[in-house]
């Protein structure tokens, strides 16, 4: 029974040994490594769809996109199993792979970095390094939200839109804060004026005082991500 015992502690060890440091690059396909490289994938993926769940900023969460992610680490585990297994076959991926372009566009340069996470997670664990995967993963989810829960931010960015008769140009140019034209529309009836104005929340509230200058008709301000320099 010691001798079972003793048998089966190695089998472990050298389980573990193996999983966390596989013994080369090229690994013979199996059942079982393509189903461990899947799950794993599968598994940390997951965090990073918590992660951006949890750290999302944008106007509108979109799910579908999320679960985008996963399933992009799962598909480049799938590419990347048989290029770790074959080198002849790995150059003739990359050849067949080099050719596709993708159209759609990502704005948010945020989403452009959770989707070279997925897709690094899905390369690591398809090539059998998961101990670089399970250290890497939960580091950066980590070090991710230190950085949400820190501010290095100034004011925010905001659009005042104010809508106003020509009798009123030369106060509301003083009273309006720093700020950059967007755009200027004269009619008959008045003027658009849109600007960009940055801000701290507090002081939001005093676009109302705009409105006791004798021609102002009504102001708005709206929050949003400039792109501009």
């Amino acid at each position: 029974m010691r001798q079972i015992a003793g048998l089966n502690n190695m089998d472990w060890e050298q389980f573990i040994s193996d999983f966390l440091n596989p013994p080369n690059v090229y690994q013979t396909l199996t059942v079982d490594r393509v189903l461990l490289a899947l799950l794993m994938t599968f598994a940390l993926n997951l965090i990073i769809f918590y992660i951006y769940r949890k750290t999302f900023k944008g106007v509108v969460y979109t799910r579908e996109f999320n679960v985008g992610l996963v399933l992009t680490g799962l598909v480049v585990s799938l590419v990347v199993l048989p290029i770790s297994s074959n080198i002849a076959l790995s150059l003739g991926m990359v050849g067949a792979l080099s050719i596709i372009r993708f159209r759609t566009a990502i704005k948010d340069p945020k989403d452009i970095v959770f989707t070279f996470w997925a897709i690094a997670v899905g390369i690591i664990c398809g090539a059998g390094l998961y101990m670089i995967a399970i250290v890497g993963v939960p580091v950066i989810a980590l070090l991710l939200f230190v950085l949400e829960r820190t501010s290095f931010r100034g004011p925010d960015p905001y659009l005042l839109v104010v809508h106003y008769t020509s009798e009123a140009e030369k106060d509301l140019q003083a009273a309006l804060p720093r700020n950059k034209i967007r755009s200027r529309t004269a009619n008959a009836d008045g003027v658009e004026l849109m600007v960009e104005v940055r801000m701290n929340t507090k002081e939001v509230p005093q676009v109302d005082e705009l409105l006791k200058i004798k021609g102002v008709k009504d102001a708005s301000i709206v929050s949003y991500t400039s792109n501009t320099a």
